[in-house]
């Protein structure tokens, strides 16, 4: 079988931020990196930091301005970081929507969204404080992101 895009970036190379993954006609994927991948001091989104950050990412994506444009929000396999999937919206608005999130999360207060037992099937698996440090540091990452660093350059 052909080799997908995303299998052909050296993940050794990523560093953490934002890049455009896929264009499929009017639907752009983007990774959102959270973490740098194949680090060695194994530091990877935990199940519970994850969980935490997919519901409180996708209940506020769905909830912003841009709701109608927003397709899919969702966390890798391999720990480090989510999938983001728009139709219709600008780098820069993505960029900035993404932005703003994560400042969101950054300074939640209260209950999670979703996290109760008839709400989610696994309700018990969260860690705020993990997610809200994601988010804290994905505001500086991404603080002067332009959409000329949302190329995969030399990797």
């Amino acid at each position: 079988m052909k080799k997908i895009a995303s299998f052909q970036v050296n993940h050794d190379l990523l560093e953490k931020g934002m890049y455009v993954s896929r264009t499929d006609g009017d639907v752009i994927t983007y990774d959102i990196r959270m973490k740098k991948p194949n680090n060695s001091g194994n530091d990877y989104i935990s199940p519970a930091g994850g969980h935490t950050l997919e519901h409180l990412i996708a209940t506020w994506m769905r909830n912003s301005k841009y709701s109608d444009k927003i397709i899919y929000i969702g966390p890798m396999g391999c720990q480090t970081g989510f999938y983001f999937l728009t139709r219709n919206l600008s780098h820069e608005n993505a960029i900035a929507l993404v932005q703003e999130c994560f400042a969101y999360i950054s300074n939640f207060k209260g209950e999670i969204p979703g996290s109760k037992r008839i709400e989610c099937g696994q309700y018990l698996l969260h860690n705020l404080s993990e997610a809200k440090a994601i988010a804290l540091d994905m505001c500086e990452i991404l603080k002067n992101w332009t959409p000329e660093k949302l190329i995969y350059s030399n990797i």
